[in-house]
């Protein structure tokens, strides 16, 4: 089993920074071979990929929406990953989730479906 749990979420005006985290924990997490996702849903709307970043190597991968303006790393030794949001716009509102993918190590999947475990989320609201 692996728990998530993410924080950091808050309220800020259109053009401020947040920084989330995602701890993991849990015997099953201890693997390499995996992919730490980013995910936002806001209300009415699908779960929608925000980024990814590999285990093994750090290699990140943005969606076009948050690319240049978000940054995800990851600190090994806390199994904790980070989500840098920057210059945030009104459209970034929503609950961001983290998610581990444990069936690839070098690559990523935007689908939510392929990720495995999931934390309970955290608000992030922009206001104009």
């Amino acid at each position: 089993q692996v728990q998530l749990v993410e924080s950091g979420g808050g309220l800020v005006q259109a053009g401020g920074s947040l920084r989330l985290s995602c701890a993991a924990s849990g015997r099953s997490f201890s693997s390499n071979n995996k992919v730490m996702g980013w995910f936002r849903q806001a209300p009415g709307k699908e779960r929608e990929f925000v980024g990814a970043i590999t285990w093994t190597g750090g290699r990140t991968y943005y969606s076009d929406s948050v690319k240049g303006r978000f940054t995800i790393s990851r600190d090994n030794a806390k199994n904790t990953v980070f989500l840098q949001m920057n210059s945030l716009k009104s459209e970034d509102t929503a609950v961001y989730y983290c998610g581990v993918d444990f069936q690839r190590s070098y690559t990523y999947t935007s689908n939510a479906r392929e990720y495995a475990y999931w934390g309970q989320g955290t608000q992030v609201t922009v206001s104009s």
